[in-house]
């Protein structure tokens, strides 16, 4: 609880490393999910409070530069970018966020080493996203400013070790100093709660987020988020890069594959290139990537982004002040 934050003035905000080091209301951040992540959400959670991410694991460089332009008229509040670095052509994607000053970057699949230090020597906020305290130690190592633990609940692109929420973040901040942010099966205030309770400083929230009107996501995805129950994920692809998928006719190929033990090449080929705009940007809810977390069994409404922050942020307040009116 040492880094848990406190509530100042009369107006009882809220403050804490988190909120201080990216200068928002609450320690709450959208994730930068992509197909999802766009300027509208992004500036949206940002004017709410958190810190909005767009997500250019989706974009051309060209298509990121518009975005970062567009949620710079939509906001005059914090906003960053989530970058993951083992895409091609990392550099064109740096230099628009360069050019255009973007305030604070969260990287993630790949390196941090390779470009946190040429981002935070032009004025950047560095934040890396990991699956183990191992890999949590060698971003510190590396200067990033923050690490997001994000446990195996989580939607997307997930870590090998498969460590859940609940075991990984005690285990993170017992090996780090600088600032967490817990990510993985976290969509309201009491689930923000626990994570700072076992020592996270904020959280990352993404499936949650991508059930909002300002998702660039498709509604088709939004509604089988909404109608989907426990256990209507999996992990799978995990012998290329782990991810999270809601089940359907797709996911039911990767497991026969899986299950006839083809090579990495045919999995590969079966992944393809546009399965996942196929389903989550493009509605084909049949063949179609549909990457979400646990959390999606529940999430039960589309809900504006800005109601989210508010209806977790509220939640958070009223289980706190009532396990400190009986502790």
């Amino acid at each position: 609880m040492q880094y848990f934050g406190k509530f100042l003035g009369e107006e009882k905000k809220f403050e804490n490393r988190i909120t201080q080091l990216f200068t928002i209301q609450y320690p709450i951040i959208q994730a930068g999910m992509i197909w999802a992540s766009g300027w509208k959400l992004a500036s949206a959670v940002s004017e709410a409070g958190g810190l909005g991410l767009i997500g250019a694991g989706s974009m051309y460089p060209e298509v990121l530069e518009a975005h970062i332009l567009k949620c710079m008229n939509a906001t005059n509040k914090p906003f960053g970018v989530n970058l993951p670095l083992l895409y091609p052509d990392i550099h064109k994607h740096i230099e628009v966020i360069l050019k255009h000053k973007v305030p604070i970057v969260f990287t993630s699949a790949g390196n941090p080493k390779t470009w946190t230090q040429t981002l935070k020597d032009n004025g950047i906020i560095v934040v890396h996203v990991v699956s183990s305290a191992k890999f949590a130690i060698k971003c510190q190592d590396a200067g990033v400013d923050a690490v997001v633990a994000e446990g195996f609940e989580a939607g997307g692109h997930n870590g090998r070790e498969e460590t859940t929420t609940l075991c990984l973040l005690p285990s993170v901040r017992k090996s780090i100093h600088i600032p967490l942010i817990a990510a993985g099966g976290i969509g309201d205030g009491a689930s923000m709660l626990a994570t700072m309770v076992l020592g996270a400083e904020g959280v990352q929230i993404g499936s949650r987020f991508v059930c909002t009107p300002e998702a660039s996501s498709h509604i088709n995805f939004k509604n089988r988020i909404v109608e989907a129950s426990e256990g209507d994920t999996e992990l799978v692809l995990k012998r290329i890069t782990p991810v999270r998928l809601l089940k359907n006719d797709f996911y039911s190929l990767v497991k026969q594959a899986e299950s006839d033990c083809v090579d990495v090449d045919t999995l590969s080929a079966l992944l393809g290139r546009a399965r996942a705009k196929k389903g989550m940007f493009e509605g084909d809810m049949t063949e179609g990537e549909l990457e979400i977390g646990q959390i999606s069994a529940l999430i039960d409404e589309i809900t504006p982004a800005g109601v989210v922050v508010q209806s977790i942020w509220s939640e958070f307040n009223s289980l706190l002040q009532a396990f400190q009116g009986i502790y």
